[in-house]
């Protein structure tokens, strides 16, 4: 008779073996346990991921990008409006301006269900808002840099996906 994991950490634990994702498991003299993990996306090819498991809750803290260079309005504007239709998570800047996905939920709802709807959730928010954020908040060092390359003919593969706007401002 196989018996379930019965506390948070041992669903994680559990989850995360079955999934195959690689992790860290520290535990916090506080008695937290985090678990690091990193998931591989397209268009931000790694979002890394802490999960934090403490008494009652179970946190999730997944880093975006770093603080916007230039148009913070429209970046945050545009980050408050998809929280809107976000399950799970919501976007969030820490002290620094960098911005997170972050959430939260009770114990008592980690399941490996939960987990996988959770950390896919993160996965998709990620990787969909990643060129819109750095159109957004970036779109001048995007552009130096495009045109740099194109004056040496140097690849301009990691920026194709802002191609568009790139020649029509052009």
């Amino acid at each position: 008779m196989s018996t379930a994991p019965s506390t948070g950490v041992e669903v994680i634990r559990a989850y995360l073996a079955e999934s195959e994702i690689e992790h860290t498991e520290t535990e916090q003299l506080n008695g937290e346990v985090l678990f690091s993990l990193s998931l591989p996306g397209t268009a931000k090819l790694q979002t890394p991921v802490r999960l934090d498991v403490g008494r009652h809750a179970l946190g999730i803290h997944a880093f975006v990008c770093r603080r916007p260079d230039e148009n913070h309005e429209a970046v945050y504007r545009w980050m408050l409006e998809r929280n809107l239709r976000l399950y799970g998570v919501a976007f969030a800047i820490d002290r620094l301006g960098d911005i997170y996905l972050d959430g939260r939920l009770p114990l008592s709802s980690v399941t490996p269900d939960e987990l996988d709807r959770l950390l896919g959730s993160v996965l998709t928010y990620a990787d969909e808002s990643f060129n819109t954020l750095l159109e957004l908040g970036f779109a001048s060092s995007i552009r130096k840099e495009w045109e740099w390359r194109k004056l040496r003919g140097e690849p301009t593969a990691n920026l194709e996906a802002f191609r568009g706007w790139l020649e029509s401002d052009g």
